[in-house]
């Protein structure tokens, strides 16, 4: 049980600092898989390594930590505010010729980030772009003006 403790901890830990450090720094990746990716490793190295010579706190380790992003998925799934809360929602960077300062600077986004995904998106010149979105994934999202 100790095991399972453990880990609940460690994965409520490091979701939560990660979902705190903001989108841009995991852009490439998800949050939930960045903790998959870190604890996995950790917990089967300790079998591994003869910390602890049980390979099945090994197995309850992992099986905790799997069981805990599959109900994280099934209550994101179900319950759409858990999952703004667990992985945030999109937030506007430009909106009809204005940048969102304030919003920039939370999400540490400069302008010149918006401009390089203004111009990947195939929008030349700034009043051109209607919106510019930053998703929960980090990336930005522009979308051009009608006409």
């Amino acid at each position: 049980m100790e095991t399972v403790v453990r880990v609940a901890i460690l994965y409520f830990f490091i979701t939560f600092f990660l979902r705190v450090i903001g989108k841009r720094e995991l852009k490439e990746i998800s949050a939930y898989e960045l903790v998959m990716i870190m604890l996995i490793p950790e917990i089967a190295s300790q079998a591994l390594a003869h910390d602890d010579f049980s390979i099945t706190n090994a197995l309850i380790g992992i099986s905790t930590l799997l069981t805990l992003v599959f109900l994280n998925s099934v209550i994101g799934y179900r319950f759409q505010a858990w999952r703004r809360v667990t992985e945030g929602g999109p937030v506007v960077l430009f909106y009809d010729g204005n940048f969102v300062p304030g919003v920039m600077h939370r999400e540490r986004v400069s302008p010149d980030e918006i401009m390089s995904e203004m111009r990947s998106a195939g929008i030349e010149r700034i009043d051109q772009l209607r919106w510019a979105f930053l998703e929960p994934d980090g990336k930005i999202t522009c979308i051009k003006r009608e006409g």
